[in-house]
């Protein structure tokens, strides 16, 4: 994805304008062309990848529909709504991956990234009512099992594997959230259609067919499971929670460190989509400095959150015994 930021404002301008200790700055990775320039060859290969891997489970979705109801598998129809899901999850990174590229806006100042956490909410859904419904389907199987076609789910599965494999390895290296989320359901696809593989080996030599809404309760629930686990990481990155990765308390010590600044305060860090991490802080000074030492500041500063996985930085710097006007101001 291509990182555009709002060049319009020189807030270290507006600081000199008023007074030389106090200001606003943006701070961005030193390098920030280069990060732009690799994340924007990412998004060309991701655009292929992810949507040669939609065509692949879309095409084989329908097949597998198909072949579920003509083997009456209700593994295989529950596999099919669970492709699906990632039909659409494919179609939608496919669609959000396009959208990334375009620049910040009047409307959306941060650019398009956060559409692809929309993609992922929109897929979880869907996963979610599929997996209820089939389990609806399959439970009350397990007191009346119906007969099954061993051998077309046999053929279906060795089918399976193999699309759902070759899309796993067009979408193993995304970076996005969305992406990874599509990524792992490709991944439990091939597990799930591995299990098929062997339920209906295991069903063509014994007979019992109560295995199919074993195995259809067991991919739905994986799928529950997985589902849960990826809201639970959607979630913060929606509320705007701190990154996992990032340690507040470390990068407050390590600002403090640089001279001449006594405190660090205000500071707030969150991401857009689990890859572009923004943050504001308040940085009080020891002693009021000239522009042009605050432009070394900044770079300092800069250099700083760059290694801590900062993207996007606005600063403000505070004059010694200023005080933060704003209710919000947390002093750490």
């Amino acid at each position: 994805m291509a990182h555009n930021h709002a060049k319009k404002h020189n807030h270290s301008d507006h600081s000199a304008h008023s007074h030389s200790h106090s200001g606003h700055s943006k701070a961005h990775s030193p390098n920030s062309k280069a990060h732009s320039t690799h994340s924007h060859g990412h998004s060309h290969g991701g655009d292929g990848n992810i949507g040669l891997a939609f065509f692949l489970n879309l095409s084989f979705t329908i097949i597998e529909l198909v072949g579920g109801i003509l083997t009456n598998s209700i593994a295989i129809i529950s596999d099919a709504v669970h492709d699906f899901g990632d039909s659409l999850s494919l179609a939608l990174a496919w669609y959000f991956q396009k959208k990334s590229k375009k620049g910040s806006t009047y409307k959306y100042t941060y650019g398009y990234k956060r559409y692809s956490l929309l993609g992922a909410i929109i897929t979880s859904v869907v996963l979610i009512v599929g997996s209820i419904y089939i389990l609806s389907e399959a439970i009350p199987r397990l007191i009346s099992p119906q007969e099954t076609n061993a051998i077309g789910m046999f053929w279906l599965a060795i089918l399976g594997i193999i699309i759902n494999g070759a899309a796993v390895l067009r979408t193993r290296k995304a970076k996005s959230i969305n992406e990874r989320v599509v990524s792992l359901h490709l991944l439990e696809d091939a597990l799930g259609w591995a299990a098929v593989l062997v339920g209906s080996t295991v069903m063509y030599f014994t007979g019992l067919t109560i295995i199919d809404p074993i195995l259809s309760i067991a991919i739905a629930f994986y799928v529950l499971f997985n589902v849960i686990k990826n809201i639970k990481q959607i979630l913060p990155i929606l509320l705007q929670g701190t990154p996992v990765e990032i340690d507040l308390e470390h990068i407050i010590e390590e600002l403090k460190e640089i001279e001449p600044i006594n405190d660090v305060h205000d500071l707030h860090i969150w991401s857009l989509d689990d890859n572009y991490n923004v943050l504001t802080a308040h940085v009080s000074l020891k002693e009021s400095v000239p522009m042009e030492q605050l432009v070394e500041l900044k770079s300092k500063i800069r250099s700083v959150l760059y290694e801590e996985e900062v993207h996007h930085a606005t600063i403000e710097f505070e004059a010694p015994n200023e005080l933060c006007v704003f209710e919000n101001c947390v002093r750490n």
